[in-house]
């Protein structure tokens, strides 16, 4: 197809390409709004060992994942519920909870899903809370020199995880623009073979049209 063709095609069915974006894009933005708003809160654990040591920073920087193990357990999640009074079951919570150990930075990483962006926050800062007195009562049991110190690199704050109403209202969009050119496609499909003026005759039987009879009222 030409470039003309194109451009006959667009003024032809442009009607088509907005209505089918207007539906699907409108549909994904009612639906985004019918949506329970769900959030995530995030806490960074900063794992620091008590001097610049080589040695020390590399036992630390390999025991990070060993702390987030022991934080990620059940027995620390029946904590957190016991201290928030929370309604819901250690496994419930656990399943809520996103940990990550990032050695680069040697941080602790911890996510919380809810419903309450505050219920979100307290959740974390708790969480986070218990593995820093840990430590702390692991540190009594070493030297100074000796010491891993974890601390909240920032008090936990939450945003809205879902719905994500652009995302999902521009997906929409895209969605109606598919459905436009394949209805586009069938429909040009479909008067392939009608002729209607000269240069379609010529495109058909590849003849030049020389002369044509007009057409009486």
């Amino acid at each position: 197809m030409e470039l003309g063709d194109y451009t006959r095609i667009l003024r032809k069915r442009w009607w088509i390409i907005i209505a089918a974006v207007a539906l699907t894009a409108g549909s994904a933005l009612g639906f985004s709004k019918l949506q329970h708003p769900e959030y995530t809160s995030t806490a960074e654990i900063v794992i620091e060992p008590a001097r610049p040591d080589w040695g020390l920073a590399q036992s630390a920087k390999m025991l990070l994942r060993t702390y987030m193990t022991l934080a990620d357990s059940y027995s620390w999640a029946q904590q957190v519920i016991d201290e928030l009074q929370l309604p819901m079951t250690p496994e419930q919570l656990r399943g809520a909870a996103r940990f990550a150990a990032e050695d680069d930075r040697m941080v602790i990483k911890l996510e919380i899903e809810a419903y309450d962006g505050d219920q979100a926050n307290d959740i974390a800062r708790t969480w986070g809370t218990l593995l820093i007195q840990w430590r702390d009562q692991q540190n009594q049991l070493q030297n100074k020199e000796d010491r891993v110190y974890a601390s909240l690199r920032d008090q936990p704050r939450y945003v809205q995880s879902w719905p994500k109403t652009r995302v999902v209202t521009a997906a929409g969009g895209i969605f109606g623009l598919v459905i436009a050119g394949v209805v586009i496609f069938f429909l040009e499909w479909l008067e392939a073979g009608i002729i209607r003026t000269p240069r379609d005759l010529e495109q058909q039987l590849g003849l030049t049209v020389v002369g044509a009879i007009p057409s009486g009222e």
